[in-house]
Formats: C-alpha cells, sequence, structure tokens
C-alpha cells in the first residue's frame, strides 16, 4: 500500500540521494533554467521560512521510503510562469521515485492519485497542474492516465481540472 506522510529533518540526506539518482536527476536537474539538484535541496532546507507554502512529502511503500513528492497553491508561487492557466484555485505538484526497485510498478499514478485525492479535499482546489519534461513519456502516461491533459503545444504543462467546483 502507498501512502504519504510529511518530509522530517531526517528524511533529507535520502532525499538528496534521489535527486542525484541518474534516472531522477535527468528530469530535476534543469539546465534550461538554471534549476540545479542544489537548488531543490535549499528549496526543501528551506520548508520552515521562504519555502514554508510547500508541503512536502516521502512516498512510503508499505512503510518503506521510496519517494518524494510536493504540492503547493500556484498562487503562492510567484516567481513561476503558469502562462494562460487560471492560478486561482489551482495547485501545482512534484513527484519523484527514488528507489530505481519501484520504477515501472505503477506507484507513479498511485503517487499522483493520493496528491489528487489530498489536493482535492481543500474547498479551494479546482486544478492540478505539473509541468514536465516533454520527454518523461512515463510521468506523461501517469498524469493522462489520472485524468490530466496536456495544456500547452511544447508538451510540459499537465492539468487536471475538478469539473465539480467549476463555475458555469
Amino acid at each position: 500500500m502507498l501512502t504519504l506522510r510529511a518530509l522530517e529533518d531526517s528524511d533529507v540526506p535520502l532525499v538528496s540521494e534521489w535527486l542525484n539518482k541518474e534516472h531522477v536527476k535527468r528530469w530535476y536537474e534543469l539546465p534550461h533554467m538554471g534549476v540545479g539538484i542544489d537548488d531543490w535541496l535549499a528549496e526543501i532546507n528551506a520548508r520552515d521560512g521562504d519555502f514554508k507554502w510547500i508541503t512536502y512529502q516521502i512516498v512510503l511503500w508499505q512503510g518503506k521510503p521510496i519517494g518524494f513528492c510536493q504540492f503547493y497553491r500556484c498562487e503562492d508561487s510567484i516567481d513561476e510562469d503558469f502562462g494562460t492557466m487560471p492560478i486561482e484555485g489551482a495547485y501545482g505538484i512534484d513527484y519523484l521515485i527514488g528507489e530505481s526497485d519501484y520504477l515501472g510498478r505503477g506507484l507513479g499514478k498511485q503517487m499522483i492519485g493520493l496528491l489528487m485525492e489530498t489536493i482535492g479535499s481543500f474547498p479551494d482546489a479546482k486544478r492540478i497542474t505539473a509541468d514536465i519534461d516533454q520527454d518523461n513519456r512515463a510521468s506523461a502516461r501517469s498524469l493522462l492516465s489520472c485524468g490530466f491533459v496536456l495544456l500547452d503545444d511544447e508538451g510540459s504543462r499537465y492539468v487536471w481540472e475538478d469539473k465539480s467546483k467549476q463555475v458555469i
């Protein structure tokens, strides 16, 4: 069974290890945006300060830590460009499976589902977005199978909308 729990200080070295694994690093190191693994870790380490608006979680499979995820209200992410997507009621997600033995088992889809369930319980949540590398086909398949749609022509921003909370 897949579960999520709050990130603790003792988890940071493990998340650092995961971010530096090649199967993760290729998607989280973004030289074209000037973002490296150290930037992700700096945010995590500042989670009680400048980045307290982000919720950081550890992903557990039958109690064993296997990955990391985070979510945030898009309105709180003042430096991120969301293009034409309305940000009112929007939440952004990031996720990874750090333990390579757990890749290809459908756990990414389950993790996204848990994030959707958590965020969907917030009264203001209308949509969830994930911005992924257009070459990350496994992540794209997981998002699409959870009901996300590709929002832009560049093939990177996926969005899910809660139709029950949309104003007609």
